[in-house]
């Protein structure tokens, strides 16, 4: 029915051969089976195209988490439109760049905030869809038409627009195409064995790769259910774990599950598979979710620039500490200044393959400084590889402190600091020193109230090269956090940056 569609012909494969079959449960609403999912697509996409929506155009997303909203990502694509989803935590100004740099032929926001973004749309036509699905996007929607055909789209055509978190500069958009999208979501969905019999617990937002582009995909791909709730509840994923097979998530899930009594080995007895990323999960965390439930997380890396890069394998060892193996179809290697490092060295990930971008939008500069003629794209995670190949992140090169002409690894510090009885987690950043360039910080976030300085002190400088070892360690209730989990350690940099500035040289 779609076939014309690169993207939409894999996605809807289900609807075609089991069109009755429930895609979707939402707590206190009906069920939403396939063919409902792509009718409504369907619809959207005809008031898109009847709205003016042409070949190429964005159509710019900040709304709530609603099935209806995945219909207008179908939708975008099958009316050959280039979907761009934003973060719901945007601020008019962010909103605004986003809007300029992107020029949308139409933008979708929540009721509630069209006053402030309707005078930045420019000439892009404003609807509105609010967190129950209703809004003006959703009034006077034509009739699924029998004679509709999709937008013909190939694999190299644009599907998605995503921005990066900007914690450098100005945020770039990742351009993504049909086969990008397409390909990753096969190879996780082979990988991880995902079939028409699987229920995932969907608590992940849909603005960003891993709850739109990882978790939605892989369960249309796959032909699944999805128990699709509006946030992260705790309660909310336990009641369904006795009758899902499957959750992906953050770290922060998985800690917060931990936290809750009714995580127990009966209740996940039917799960088979609990996936996590977008952040660092730490090893005291794999330990005691394998202790509660007897599952082993498997961890997973990627970025908005490639999708999924690496996992751990469904069979075969999943260690904690590493993002694992490449993926199928996915080469990756790792770079130092004079070419691949050797097995065991830092260097920089590189990955080319089906699942990378296709350049950063109006931004060829950049796009030149970090995706290579030969299609290598340079991540910017610095990493090592063991010599069976498993992946272990150490850090972001921006991350990277060097103080008196020595390279500190804030990971290596951390994963000392972290394994500190009394210690929760840390982070460990570079801040301005006029003496050493940049001064080592540990900011330590306590499990137990009676942790002291000293006590991280005694360890750091028990095993750690003075240059390594932290010039200060702070205290604080927790770390700054954006909303898929990641610590932002540019929004700690910045809060310390004058802690050295009135110390003299030493």
């Amino acid at each position: 029915m779609f076939d014309a569609n690169y993207l939409i012909s894999r996605l809807s494969r289900a609807m075609e051969t089991t069109p009755g079959k429930v895609f979707a449960t939402r707590p206190g609403l009906p069920g939403v089976t396939y063919a409902q999912l792509f009718a409504g697509a369907q619809s959207l996409a005809q008031k898109l195209m009847l709205t003016g929506l042409q070949p190429g155009d964005r159509v710019a997303v900040q709304v709530e988490k609603t099935l209806e909203a995945v219909e207008l990502y179908l939708g975008t694509v099958l009316a050959g439109g280039i979907f761009l989803p934003l973060n719901t935590a945007y601020t008019g100004a962010e909103m605004d760049y986003f809007i300029t740099d992107a020029a949308p032929r139409i933008l979708v926001c929540d009721p509630g905030r069209i006053d402030e973004l309707a005078p930045l749309a420019g000439g892009a036509t404003v609807f509105t869809l609010d967190k129950n699905g209703k809004g003006t996007l959703m009034t006077d929607l034509p009739d699924p038409d029998p004679a509709f055909k999709p937008v013909p789209r190939g694999a190299d055509d644009l599907a998605a627009i995503l921005y990066t978190s900007g914690t450098t500069g100005r945020s770039k958009g990742a351009m993504l195409s049909h086969k990008n999208l397409a390909s990753n979501s096969e190879s996780l969905r082979d990988l991880w064995r995902f079939t028409d019999q699987d229920v995932l617990i969907h608590a992940l937002p849909i603005f960003h790769t891993h709850g739109l582009f990882v978790a939605t995909n892989v369960a249309l791909l796959a032909g699944a259910s999805v128990v699709f709730l509006p946030k992260f509840d705790a309660e909310a994923i336990l009641d369904a774990m006795p009758t899902s097979t499957a959750l992906m998530g953050v770290p922060t899930f998985y800690t917060r599950l931990l936290d809750n009594p009714h995580l127990t080995l009966e209740q996940s007895r039917n799960m088979r598979l609990f996936v996590s990323g977008s952040a660092p999960l730490l090893v005291d965390t794999h330990e005691k979710w394998q202790t509660r439930t007897g599952h082993r997380i498997l961890e997973r890396y990627g970025m908005t620039e490639t999708n999924m890069s690496t996992s751990n394998p469904y069979d075969g060892e999943r260690r904690a500490g590493t993002v694992g193996l490449p993926l199928p179809g996915v080469e990756l290697r790792i770079m130092g200044t004079h070419g691949e490092v050797a097995q065991g060295e830092i260097g920089v990930i590189e990955v080319r393959g089906d699942n990378v971008f296709q350049g950063y939008w109006q931004m060829p500069e950049k796009t030149a400084e970090e995706l290579r003629p030969d299609g290598w794209f340079i991540t910017g995670d610095l990493a090592t590889r063991d010599a069976d190949g498993y992946v272990s992140i150490v850090g972001r090169a921006k991350d990277l402190i060097i103080t008196g002409g020595f390279n500190v690894y804030p990971k290596e510090l951390e994963s000392l600091i972290d394994d500190i009885p009394g210690v929760l987690e840390s982070a460990v950043i570079g801040v301005p020193h006029r003496d050493f360039g940049e001064a080592v910080v540990a900011v330590v976030v306590k499990q137990t109230p009676d942790l002291t300085l000293e006590q991280i002190k005694t360890v750091t400088s028990r095993d750690l090269a003075k240059f390594k070892q932290p010039k200060q360690t702070l205290f604080l209730p927790e770390l700054p956090r954006n909303t898929m989990g990641k610590v932002q350690k540019k929004a700690l940099r910045e809060t310390f940056e004058d802690l050295f500035s009135q110390e003299s040289p030493t």
